[in-house]
């Protein structure tokens, strides 16, 4: 199936809701990459069950696997399930009561047309697809599609895709692989794969991190990242803004300055300031003037404080602070890294790019990034501020300090598909 080359979202009435609205399911990508993941995947792949489980408890889960890995990613799927059910504990926590009577009952849908009984496991599996499409990292926000929706009354909202280009980051500027090609692609494929339209916005440069929108008409972007060297240089601001309002069908786009510190992608949005709700957002913080995220955050701060949105709103800022103590690469972490000619390396002692910003919304609840260790405080305070800014989720902290060593959270390795009529007679 061909791109959308003749037309494109606003023109066609779609466009991007906001992540915290229902989703049919979430897009991830198996990890792999030992210049992400390590040698030794166990750290990492821990931490992506715990998000795996999460997510199919309340959605569906599309989780794409190279063909060499195809039935690795499949054992593995197998195994958490198993383990969630049985109670085993090795992987997951166990499910709980309350959890196995909603599943169950979620999964009347399901089987309706059976005359069998059906279980736990047989609506988790049900949820589970192994898309065979390859990919060169895990990083499924960024490679992935973004989704845009048509409301129809009455019934379920349309849904198509958009196929961005993907760069690595920064091409030849400051990409941080050589070889991008396998990632480029996996937008299209996953679109073909499940017969769904998509709109090709390519060359344009453009990873899902790099936006947040609110569903009524607001994006929210930064500087540091749309505007850098090594994705669409030849566009100005006012150029780059135009396609987003164009592809995004939004009226506003809020510009913040800047990003998390070291944050590799050019500083992407995803991980400084998200939002909770229509005219709220969340803003990475630090109240330590001598830390090198301090001016980062106050110039946003100041940025949102004299914005409205699309509607005419003022923006309703919370602070989420930033981990207490800096997360650093270790000696033990980069003898388990294995890097390629080309690829961006890492050094002991590199502070990472960590933010309880980078949480995942999905239906009924938050995933949220935990660090651990001398880090505990903040991870429960990130929680409590959570939970009372969405006091109708569910607010789960994921064991995250694995996925940041690869680069980015648990924002940046999901993609959510928003519900839509797929399917539907």
């Amino acid at each position: 199936m061909s791109g959308i080359t003749n037309s494109v979202p606003i023109k066609d009435g779609f466009y991007m809701p906001a992540e915290y609205s229902r989703h049919d399911g979430t897009i991830m990508i198996y990890p792999v990459r030992p210049g992400s993941w390590r040698k030794d995947r166990a750290g990492a792949l821990y931490s992506f069950a715990n998000v795996f489980i999460e997510i199919l408890k309340r959605e569906n889960l599309y989780l794409i696997a190279d063909k060499a890995h195809w039935k690795e990613a499949r054992d593995f799927m197998d195994e958490i399930i198993t383990d969630y059910v049985q109670g085993t504990g090795r992987l997951v926590a166990p499910m709980t009561k309350e959890e196995e009577d909603r599943i169950i009952a979620e999964g009347e849908s399901l089987f309706a047309n059976e005359d069998t009984l059906y279980t736990v496991s047989d609506v988790l599996e049900n949820r589970c697809l192994i898309p065979p499409i390859d990919s060169d990292d895990a990083w499924a926000r960024d490679v992935g599609p973004t989704f845009v929706v048509r409301d129809n009354a009455g019934s379920k909202a349309e849904i198509r895709g958009i196929n961005w280009s993907f760069n690595a980051w920064g091409g030849e500027v400051d990409g941080l692989y050589a070889s991008w090609d396998k990632d480029d692609k996996v937008a299209s494929s996953f679109c073909d794969l499940i017969e769904l339209p998509f709109y090709d916005a390519q060359p344009f440069v453009l990873e899902g991190g790099s936006i947040h929108c609110d569903g009524e008409g607001t994006a929210m972007v930064t500087e540091s990242c749309l505007l850098s060297e090594g994705r669409n240089p030849a566009m100005s601001r006012e150029e780059i803004e135009e396609k987003l309002r164009e592809y995004l069908n939004v009226e506003k786009v809020l510009w913040l300055p800047r990003g998390i510190y070291n944050d590799e992608t050019n500083e992407h949005v995803d991980n400084v300031c998200a939002f909770v709700a229509p005219g709220e957002v969340v803003l990475a913080w630090t109240d330590d003037e001598n830390d090198p995220q301090y001016e980062l955050s106050r110039a946003d701060l100041e940025y949102l404080e004299k914005e409205t949105d699309a509607k005419g709103r003022s923006i309703v800022v919370h602070k989420l602070p930033i981990p207490d103590h800096s997360v650093l690469v270790s000696e033990a972490d980069l003898a388990n890294y294995e890097f390629e000619e080309g690829e961006d390396f890492r050094e002991v002692g590199e502070r990472l790019a960590a933010s309880y910003v980078n949480f995942y919304f999905i239906n009924g609840a938050a995933l949220v990034p935990q660090f651990g260790g001398e880090n505990e405080e903040s991870d429960e305070r990130a929680l409590d501020i959570l939970s009372e800014l969405c006091p109708d989720r569910e607010i789960i902290g994921i064991p995250a300090r694995d996925i940041l060593l690869g680069g980015g959270n648990i924002h940046c390795i999901t993609q959510q598909i928003p519900e839509n009529n797929l399917g539907e007679n």
